[in-house]
C-alpha cells in the first residue's frame, strides 16, 4: 500500500529515523539514555496529587461525551487564567479543550488554510507546527530566530517573507528548541507586523511558567487586544501531566468579521466529538491550585539546577557553545564548525547513539538550515546529565564526518 502523496514532505524527525534507531538498539539489549523528549515523567517529575486525586474523584462522571468545547467547568478555569494574565475579554464560550495541544495545532490550521496559503514559523521551531502547515496545503515560511541576539526573532527578516498569501504567524514563547523567552519589545514588534498585515496570531504558550532568572513571560493576546490571537496551553510541562493529553486554546480579539473561521473550528471540534474527558477534570484544580512549579523553578529548586549544571557541562565541552535558556526544559547547543566539520546532523546523532547509547535530537529537525546544533533535555538528575555530557565530550572527541 502506498503512502498519501500528501504526507512526501512532511517532517517530524525527532520521532523519526533515530527514534526508530533507537527502538531497534533497545531491542537488541541495549540501555539507551534518552535525552531527546521533553516528558517529564520517566524522570520522576509526577502530575501532583491534587490533579490526580480530581481526576480519580470524577472518573464516574466521565463516562459519556462532553461538549465538543470541554466542559464548562474546565473552560471557565482556562478563560480566568487568561484574564489574570490580562487578556481580559475572555470568556469561556472562547475556550476549547483539546487532546493536548498538538490537536488544537492540527485544528487552528485545519480551519484556516486553503492550499498554497502562507503561515511565518519560526526557524528553529517545534516541528510540528512545520508538519501541521505542509500537511493542510499550505506553505510554511521560516522566519530567521537569531543566535546572537539570544535566539530573539529577527524582525526585519520576518517582515520580508509576508507576502499577499500570508495567512498566519506563529509565536513560540518560551521557545522550543531553544528556551529562548520574547522580550516584550520583540513581541510587540511582532504582532504590530500580525495588525499591519491582517495576520492571525497562533501562540504557543506551553512553557509560559517555566521560566529562569527573574525572566518574564509575556502573554501575547495581553498585548495586543485587537489582534485575532489564539493562546495555546496545556498540562503536559508546567503540571507534569504529558499523558494526560490535555490542552486549551483561547481566543481574543476576533470580531462579528472572523465568524466563519470560529464556526469551521467549531466544526471540526463537533467532529472528533469531544476531548478525553477524565483528563479536562484536572485542569480547574491545576490552573487554580497551588502552583508547584514554582518551587522548582526558583535558585535551588529542581529544574533550576539541572537547567544551570547541565549548560555548564555542555558548554565545558571543547567547541561547543550554547545560549543559556531562559525558559523551557531544553538546551540547544551548537557545534563550531571550526572545530567539528559536521555535513550531517542526522547522521551525527545517530553515530552517537551507537557509539554511546545517548539519544538527542539533531537541529536540522526542528528546521534550522545548518547542521551544526542539537538538542538536549535537562529532566534528568544532575548525575545522569553529567553521565550524559561526557558521553557526548567523548564521542565528539574523535568524531569526525
Amino acid at each position: 500500500m502506498k503512502q498519501a502523496q500528501r504526507l512526501k514532505s512532511v517532517r517530524y524527525d525527532i520521532r523519526g529515523p533515530v527514534l526508530r534507531r533507537a527502538q531497534e538498539l533497545e531491542a537488541a539489549g541495549h540501555r539507551i539514555l534518552k535525552l531527546n523528549l521533553g516528558n517529564p515523567a520517566p524522570w520522576g517529575m509526577s502530575t501532583p496529587d491534587p490533579i490526580m486525586a480530581d481526576v480519580v474523584q470524577n472518573l464516574t462522571a466521565a463516562q459519556g461525551y462532553s461538549d465538543a468545547r470541554g466542559i464548562y467547568s474546565a473552560r471557565v478555569a482556562v478563560a480566568q487564567y487568561y484574564q489574570s494574565r490580562g487578556v481580559t475579554e475572555v470568556q469561556p464560550d472562547d475556550v476549547m479543550l483539546g487532546n493536548g495541544v498538538s490537536e488544537l495545532i492540527s485544528m487552528t490550521m485545519q480551519a484556516l488554510i486553503d492550499t498554497g496559503d502562507e503561515v511565518l514559523v519560526p526557524s528553529p521551531d517545534y516541528p510540528l507546527w512545520t508538519g501541521t502547515v505542509t500537511l493542510c496545503g499550505g506553505r510554511p515560511v521560516h522566519y530567521r530566530c537569531d543566535e546572537n541576539n539570544g535566539w530573539m526573532p529577527d524582525l526585519e527578516h520576518m517582515a520580508a517573507q509576508i507576502t499577499p498569501n500570508t495567512r498566519a504567524m506563529v509565536i513560540i514563547n518560551p521557545n522550543n528548541p531553544t528556551g529562548a523567552v520574547y522580550a516584550k519589545e520583540t513581541l510587540l514588534g511582532m504582532l504590530d507586523l500580525a495588525r499591519k498585515h491582517g495576520l492571525m496570531v497562533l501562540a504557543d504558550e506551553i512553557y509560559d511558567k517555566i521560566v529562569f532568572d527573574g525572566a518574564q513571560h509575556c502573554t501575547a493576546a495581553a498585548l495586543a487586544p485587537d489582534v485575532p490571537v489564539i493562546s495555546m496551553g496545556g498540562l503536559s510541562k508546567t503540571y507534569r501531566a504529558a499523558g494526560f493529553r490535555s490542552g486549551w486554546l483561547a481566543m481574543s480579539g476576533f470580531t462579528a468579521h472572523d465568524t466563519e473561521y470560529v464556526d469551521g473550528l467549531q466544526l471540526l471540534a463537533n467532529m472528533r466529538l469531544c476531548p478525553n474527558v477524565p483528563a479536562q477534570h484536572a485542569v480547574q484544580t491545576a490552573l487554580g491550585g497551588y502552583q508547584s512549579i514554582e518551587r522548582l523553578i526558583e535558585p535551588g529548586g529542581r529544574l533550576y539546577e539541572q537547567r544551570t549544571h547541565a549548560w555548564e557541562g555542555i558548554t565545558s565541552i571543547p567547541g561547543v557553545e550554547c545560549v543559556r535558556p531562559d525558559g523551557a526544559l531544553y538546551l540547544f547547543a551548537r557545534l563550531d564548525p571550526a572545530v567539528h566539520k559536521i555535513r550531517d546532523d542526522e547522521q551525527l546523532i545517530i553515530d552517537l547513539l551507537e557509539q554511546q547509547n545517548l539519544l538527542l535530537s539533531h537541529g536540522t529537525g526542528f528546521n534550522l538550515d545548518t547542521p551544526d546544533h542539537l538538542r538536549m533535555v535537562f529532566l534528568a538528575p544532575t548525575d545522569v546529565l553529567d553521565d550524559a555530557i561526557n558521553r557526548l565530550g567523548t564521542f565528539l572527541s574523535t568524531y569526525r564526518q
